[in-house]
């Protein structure tokens, strides 16, 4: 599991309860694979303005879930458009302030060194796990598991590998259980692979085989800072987008 730690951005990899803030803070509610990319963001802004982010860090159904009952959010950033529409129908959001952030992509990773393989209907997924599991992040709430689940129906791969999925409630787990060889594959985002030691990518899912994967932003309708409107444009700026793509993500035009 990641652990916590203290910097101008504080970060928690899971987040179970809202965290506090203190004056002129900006408190963001993130989709957990944004983790390293958005705490060098928040760095960045800190540095230039002099204000703080605090940002929990959890699968995005579970931060949805939190803002909806009334968390002290400023701003989500969700790894997937249907978790922000349930705030936007539940007026949750400001949908004035909702933006398509960042795009990505999905992977097949093993642990450690390992062999590419094409990704398609001709996979052998059983065979390569040889009674091990597949991680993956919970297949019918968590945007990185159900994006999964949809590619391996898409690829008739599904109904094969469903009884070796262990599913974990982010993404970042997911990644995690693979890194400790307690899963000898799983399937995750680019962006978290590529931040992560002792996993190899063998395989990406072709884009075709599940929804696009987007990452809207939105202020929370509850939200009385008066930075959270300047870090949410800040996302979009130049410097931000120059470290999304630096950590593999993708950007609007």
């Amino acid at each position: 599991m990641p652990s916590l730690h203290a910097t101008l951005v504080t970060c928690l990899a899971l987040a179970v309860s809202p965290l506090p803030a203190i004056a002129d803070d900006v408190t963001v509610f993130a989709a957990a694979s944004l983790t390293d990319a958005l705490d060098r963001v928040a760095r960045e802004w800190s540095a230039e303005t002099g204000q703080t982010a605090v940002i929990s860090y959890a699968g995005s159904p579970v931060l949805a879930k939190q803002i909806g009952e009334g968390a002290p959010a400023d701003i989500f950033i969700s790894a997937s458009p249907d978790w922000m529409d349930e705030l936007e129908a539940s007026g949750d959001i400001r949908p004035d302030t909702r933006r398509d952030l960042l795009g990505n992509s999905l992977v097949l990773i093993a642990h450690g060194a390992a062999r590419p393989v094409t990704v398609d209907k001709t996979l052998d997924l059983p065979a390569m796990l040889d009674g091990g599991k597949l991680s993956m992040a919970m297949v019918d709430s968590v945007p990185a598991g159900i994006y999964g689940k949809a590619a391996l129906i898409q690829l008739g791969l599904w109904d094969k590998v469903a009884p070796m999925v262990a599913q974990s409630d982010n993404v970042r787990t997911a990644l995690a259980f693979v890194a400790r060889n307690e899963a000898p594959l799983g399937i995750v985002y680019a962006t978290d692979a590529a931040a992560q030691e002792n996993v190899t990518v063998i395989g990406t899912f072709p884009a075709g085989s599940h929804d696009p994967i987007i990452y809207p932003a939105a202020i929370t309708a509850q939200s009385d800072s008066d930075q959270a409107e300047a870090f949410l444009d800040y996302l979009s700026s130049a410097p931000a987008q120059a470290i999304w793509r630096d950590f593999g993500f993708t950007v609007p035009e």
